[in-house]
């Protein structure tokens, strides 16, 4: 049994950043056709290149503004998708590609201060989430982020 849930971006807010056109700090969003496989944020599902219509915008996943707030652009599907459901594995499709989707782990603590860092390289990101929390009480959360572009994948929760 593993020890933790992954957090998609909500449905909710998608749809709240579709709506307005406008992203948190006050900047268009931009729609665009998918270059790239993301992944959306909200269904954790690769795009399809040249095929798929995405929303990109800047988004910061944190509550508490501090140093390590680290906002950056994200993705989701222009269209309305269901939120990722599978909480309690890591998406396969992203875990299964580690050429296009390269993993860092970033923990924080209660704070919000980072105070964890992981390349996933070779590794099996599931059993790796489970070792760090089981081994870094520290830790109340982790972000996935891209290695390479560095930017926010998803939160992971310790249970």
């Amino acid at each position: 049994m593993n020890n933790f849930k992954i957090v998609p971006m909500s449905a909710d807010y998608a749809k709240k950043i579709r709506s307005n056109g406008i992203d948190g700090f006050g900047n268009p969003v931009i729609e665009q056709i998918a270059s790239g496989l993301g992944p959306c944020r909200v269904s954790l599902k690769p795009f399809k290149k040249n095929v798929d219509r995405r929303m990109l915008f800047g988004h910061s996943p944190f509550a508490i503004h501090n140093s390590f707030n680290q906002p950056g652009p994200v993705f989701i599907q222009a269209d309305e998708v269901e939120e990722y459901k599978d909480i309690y594995n890591f998406p396969t499709e992203i875990k299964a590609d580690k050429v296009n989707f390269p993993l860092t782990l970033i923990g924080y603590d209660s704070s919000q201060i980072m105070v964890f860092t992981h390349l996933v390289g070779d590794a099996d990101v599931y059993l790796l989430i489970n070792e760090i929390f089981e081994n870094h009480p520290e830790i109340e959360f982790l972000h996935a982020r891209n290695a390479e572009a560095c930017c926010y994948i998803c939160k992971i929760e310790r249970l």
